[in-house]
């Protein structure tokens, strides 16, 4: 433990997780606050499904920029921009008068927070090489409690007072994170060799050619298939708790609080598994429980069938800490960000569409299928788990 947290390494965590804590609880408010905006702009489950894919949709196209930047400025250039640009598009997003703003800003807020999402990765790997799995689970645990914790504050603060207040309390947290990032985040934790510093036919061939190895292709199908799931679950499940199985808005807020804070245990678990036995070995298991708990979900009914239901489908959440060390690691170190950031809007483009499209299946009386369809989604995720060729065979 004391060599994992020396030579500033601890401050470089500490930052890192709180800037994630932010950024990701804070999005992940927005299915809490989802049945505040339908009823204050009229929106049905389609068109509020389609203010979730705008958010995500941003999101996923600043990934590929958020790569390039880190790896032409330095990664801890692009966390302090990412948590100022994230700070100022929250604010609108709070002042906002409108249906239309509100769907503006919130786009603008996820392209903010995209360029946190490869950078943090690329740190953390630089820093710590030999941990990266481990250092990663952790940060991404901080993540769940930022998921359980402003998810259910933003919940008690629109019932108390108004949705926009949730919002705009954000603000000066995202302000003072980026203080801290500043302090003590190296401004470059890589090489200052970077293959992105000029564009040309030659570097386009060069990040096309390791686009293309077989381990990365697979990688990234597992990717999207899970990430699908995983963006259609958690936009919906507070709704479906509240329409499907007859919750009152408090206890669906408790329970999606509760599945977050799941997460902070299985992340750290599942990052050092990862370490430990490599990914063939550890992602199979971790997304058999998911399909098992998403094919028994429509069949629970009750409070504490559904809590324990909750707790077992919290196993999605540990899907990313075996992927992400994987895909970043199997990229060579002069474009680690910009083909993490490639693959990361792709994946996300595309699981970006599943909430729109799920909330449409939801619209038509299919609120139960459309769980055992992303059962099936996660089921054909294991079977290709198997194409992975260890890091090690390379």
């Amino acid at each position: 433990m004391r060599a994992f947290l020396t030579d500033g390494r601890g401050e470089i965590l500490l930052a890192v997780a709180a800037g994630w804590f932010l950024s990701i609880g804070v999005r992940l408010a927005y299915p809490v606050l989802l049945p505040y905006l339908r009823r204050a702009y009229g929106l049905d489950l389609t068109t509020a499904g389609f203010l979730l894919t705008a958010l995500w949709l941003c999101y996923a196209l600043g990934q590929l920029p958020g790569g390039l930047l880190a790896d032409r400025f330095g990664e801890g250039n692009v966390l302090v921009a990412s948590t100022v640009i994230s700070a100022v598009t929250l604010g609108l997003v709070a002042v906002a008068g409108s249906a239309p703003v509100v769907y503006l800003a919130t786009a603008a807020f996820g392209f903010g927070t995209a360029l946190y999402g490869v950078a943090r990765f690329t740190t953390l790997s630089d820093i710590y090489p030999d941990n990266d799995g481990t250092a990663i689970g952790v940060t991404m645990a901080a993540g769940q409690a930022g998921n359980t914790l402003l998810p259910l504050a933003a919940g008690g603060i629109a019932s108390a007072f108004a949705w926009q207040y949730g919002f705009g309390l954000a603000v000066p947290a995202f302000a003072l994170v980026a203080i801290g990032l500043r302090l003590v985040v190296p401004a470059r934790t890589s090489s200052a060799e970077s293959a992105v510093d000029s564009v040309s036919l030659e570097t386009a061939r060069y990040v096309l050619s390791e686009l293309r190895r077989p381990e990365i292709v697979t990688v990234a199908a597992i990717q999207i298939l899970t990430y699908c799931v995983w963006q259609a679950f958690t936009g919906f499940y507070p709704t479906y708790l509240i329409q499907i199985k007859g919750f009152s808005e408090g206890v669906a807020t408790g329970l999606f609080s509760a599945f977050f804070a799941a997460g902070i245990v299985v992340q750290p678990l599942t990052g050092r598994l990862y370490d430990r036995f490599g990914i063939r070995k550890s992602l199979p298991p971790v997304l058999g429980i998911v399909v098992l708990s998403l094919v028994a979900l429509p069949f629970l009914e009750g409070f504490w069938p559904v809590v324990v239901g909750t707790v077992f489908l919290s196993s999605i959440l540990g899907y990313g800490t075996i992927t992400l060390p994987y895909m970043t690691a199997a990229f060579p170190a002069d474009m680690q960000g910009t083909g993490l950031g490639f693959l990361r809007t792709v994946y996300m483009t595309i699981g970006a569409l599943s909430p729109v499209l799920f909330g449409a299946l939801a619209d038509r009386g299919y609120f139960d299928e459309a769980y055992l369809l992303l059962a099936g989604f996660v089921a054909v995720a294991v079977a290709i788990t198997w194409w992975l060729p260890p890091l090690s065979e390379q």
